[in-house]
């Protein structure tokens, strides 16, 4: 038998409210004293705690994007550290991507010559 949800519809506001301070979900999880995983299990079950926080996730980036472009204008800004923060924070916006492929001439695939090395002794 599973314990009662300690879910509440007051919830959408808060998420709201801390998204706009920038707060992770984490964070919200840790001041409504539940985990992480309890926030995105209402999430799936209330559609209205799933849009709020959804937007709070915005928010919360949204706010942590006008400090930076604050902080350059700022001598002591951290920007590296600012940087690695936004990429942990929001990877699929902030997280350096980088690629590697190997082509052949004129971007085609890779031409394969297999020899016989024993031939060459």
């Amino acid at each position: 038998m599973s314990r009662p949800s300690t879910y509440s519809h007051d919830f959408c506001e808060q998420v709201l409210a801390w998204g706009e301070e920038g707060k992770s979900i984490t964070w919200m999880a840790a001041k409504l004293n539940v985990s992480r995983d309890t926030v995105y299990e209402w999430a799936k079950v209330h559609e209205e705690f799933s849009d709020a926080l959804t937007r709070a996730k915005t928010k919360a980036q949204a706010k942590w994007e006008d400090m930076g472009e604050s902080g350059l204008y700022m001598k002591e800004f951290q920007g590296a550290t600012w940087i690695k923060s936004m990429a942990a924070r929001f990877p699929d916006e902030w997280r350096e991507k980088s690629e590697t492929a190997i082509t052949g001439a004129g971007g085609g695939p890779v031409k394969i010559i297999a020899t016989d090395h024993d031939e060459a002794l």
